[in-house]
């Protein structure tokens, strides 16, 4: 079993810098989000949540029959859907796409998806110059990092980082203006477009009665490398299916309030198979790469199968305590906060890295702020059942199981339990003077330890109930007091 990266983590916790950067992010876009939700055109949300829930979960009951529609639709339009199993088929794919054409420069707007795989790494492999071309994704390629959110990938970066990345990768005089920052990249970047031969994006939907991609963007930047390199590739995985054209009107307006806080995101572009006679740009091959990479085996399991229902707006990292605290870095994969602690477990095996589902306060705030209504908490304790299973299969639990059955027995036995209840008081802080002379040595055992050296305990109460209830009883309350 993979243990959290404990070193890391505390790295984290701190550097007052990355601190302040992601406290500061999440708080913008967690206003942004109440704001939006605050206005009157939002008043139907809580319907939208649940409309795009059914939507999802209807697509994934049926999605054989939607991949082969999604597939025939888009061949009538002169594109081609190619089926990859893993990364690796991803990536065979485009490095011969490539070669074959000749082509040695190759732009990608974000995708998530692609990162999952690695697929730029790959690519550059081969001596093909793969650049990222959202400002965010961009900056983190510059910085040979991966992306530390879903929707703001250099969320951990201040604009002085990207002022010293700039200066050290680029060769630019140093410049700490977010504007004049952006005005370098659109520099370096429009270049990149201009000499590209293949473009690539990722889809936020795929329409199955049109056989379209949909993409949603803020920049512009998806929008050329789509129009202006001569061939152009999607890679979606095969959850983002969706019905028909008319179901997007509820999953735009769920998705920009819940990721920006806009009632729109400013760019969204439906693409549909190569450029036609009449048209002056676009590409002259179109190419749809859908990707299972282990999504079949989520939609097998009924009860977690809505963990493929994410559309990939970050409100969950945004709310999560933990995620603010640690940052996306001190996840294992490119899916980070709520979202990443049950999906990766199921991708991965959930001995890879069952310390995930853990790494959650159970709050419900994710819950509670997710567009498609997907029941982390839920998901999150399922695979804690899971985890404890396996270890118990690999006999990693056996002091675990022996320390629950001893509080079984405890708990059954009301005399022994009052007595344990009565030494509750004897190893708890005194709130006058401190921790009692009994305490140090109590504690200083091994689990216990770790337990309390990242948690407080309580004062124990000057009296337990069992001896309240025996006051009251002597007093002759009864039962009719005030419950």
């Amino acid at each position: 079993m993979v243990a959290p990266p404990l070193v890391q983590i505390r790295k984290a916790l701190d550097d007052s810098g990355l601190q302040s950067a992601i406290y500061s992010s999440t708080a913008r876009l967690m206003h942004k989000r109440s704001s939006a939700l605050a206005d009157p055109l939002a008043g139907e949300f809580q319907q939208w949540r649940e409309q795009a829930h059914q939507l999802k979960k209807h697509t994934l009951e049926n999605l054989d029959y939607y991949l082969e529609l999604f597939e025939t639709r888009l061949a009538e339009r002169g594109g081609k859907v190619i089926y990859a199993r893993d990364g690796g088929e991803v990536a065979n794919f485009v490095i011969k796409l490539c070669k074959d054409k000749n082509a040695r420069l190759l732009v990608k707007s974000k995708s998530m998806t692609t990162e999952e795989i690695d697929l730029r790494e790959h690519v550059e492999e081969q001596q093909i110059e793969t650049v990222e071309t959202d400002l965010g994704e961009w900056i983190v390629q510059l910085a040979r990092e991966r992306p530390s959110h879903i929707v703001a990938p250099a969320l951990h970066k201040t604009r002085y980082d990207v002022a010293a990345l700039f200066t050290e990768k680029l060769g630019v005089e140093r410049e700490d203006v977010p504007e004049k920052q952006t005005l370098i990249a659109r520099r370096t970047l429009r270049e990149k477009f201009l000499a590209s031969d293949v473009g690539m994006t990722g889809a936020n939907y795929l329409v199955a009665e049109s056989g379209s991609v949909v993409v949603i963007e803020n920049e512009g930047n998806a929008r050329l490398c789509s129009s202006v390199p001569r061939i152009q590739i999607a890679v979606a995985g095969i959850e983002k299916l969706i019905p028909r054209a008319a179901d997007l009107a509820t999953f735009l307006k769920v998705l920009g309030r819940s990721a920006t806080g806009q009632p729109l995101t400013v760019y969204t572009s439906f693409l549909t198979g190569p450029r036609r006679e009449a048209e002056i740009d676009g590409p002259e091959e179109f190419y749809v790469v859908l990707l299972d990479n282990g999504r079949t085996k989520l939609l097998a399991d009924r009860n977690k199968r809505q963990s493929l229902y994410c559309i990939r707006c970050g409100a969950c990292l945004n709310h999560c305590p933990v995620y603010r605290k640690i940052g996306g870095h001190n996840y294992p994969w490119v899916y980070s906060g709520p979202i990443g602690a049950i999906i990766t477990p199921q991708y991965h095996g959930i001995m890879q890295e069952a310390w995930l589902p853990y790494a959650s306060s159970l709050c419900g705030a994710c819950a509670e702020v997710c567009p498609v209504k997907i029941d982390i908490p839920q998901i999150l304790l399922d695979l804690r059942a899971e985890a404890v299973k396996a270890k118990t299969r690999e006999g990693e639990s056996r002091l675990e199981r022996l320390g629950f059955r001893l509080w079984a027995w405890l708990m059954s036995h009301p005399r022994l339990y009052e007595m344990s209840s009565l030494m509750r008081g004897s190893v708890s802080p005194d709130e006058a003077n401190g921790w009692t002379s009994q305490a140090p040595a109590l504690l200083n055992v091994g689990p216990l330890r770790s337990w309390l050296s990242q948690r407080d305990l309580p004062p124990a109460p000057a009296k337990t109930f069992r001896r309240l209830w025996r006051e009251r009883s002597a007093g002759g309350s009864g039962a009719g007091g005030n419950s």
